[in-house]
């Protein structure tokens, strides 16, 4: 099982990172302020069979979440790719229509330890 987690927020992710290793040792949690590196990594994967998680900021500077999502559809990337976008605005609901093969939930950002759990649940019905 992977986690990738990519928000522009270096806080964010050491945070969310913390929380999400907690959940097992089976898991490997990657975070990334740039969502470039994270694409590139995630198309790096030479087994598209590991359940992959990806928790995915909305609002950044440089590749906004939907970009990064239209970019993992324009490259074919497989749908074993589960994202769940974690943003602080409501408004971005929207996201799922858009993308339905990969955005599975929306949670609010900062993650607590109740999403965490809920994502733990996720994960568990993955494996």
């Amino acid at each position: 099982m992977e986690i990738y987690i990519v928000d522009d927020f270096v806080m964010v992710n050491i945070l969310h990172e913390v929380l999400l290793r907690n959940i097992g040792t089976d898991i490997l949690v990657k975070s990334f302020i740039d969502p470039g590196e994270a694409l590139k990594d995630l198309g790096s994967r030479t087994d598209e069979y590991v359940p992959t998680l990806l928790l995915l900021d909305i609002h950044m500077p440089e590749m906004s979440g939907s970009q990064f999502l239209e970019r993992m559809e324009l490259d074919g990337f497989p749908r074993t790719i589960d994202v769940i976008i974690v943003t602080t605005s409501v408004s971005d609901r929207g996201l799922a229509e858009q993308y339905p093969q990969y955005v599975r939930d929306f949670v609010r950002k900062p993650l607590k330890l109740r999403q965490v759990g809920a994502i733990t649940e996720y994960i568990t019905n993955m494996l």
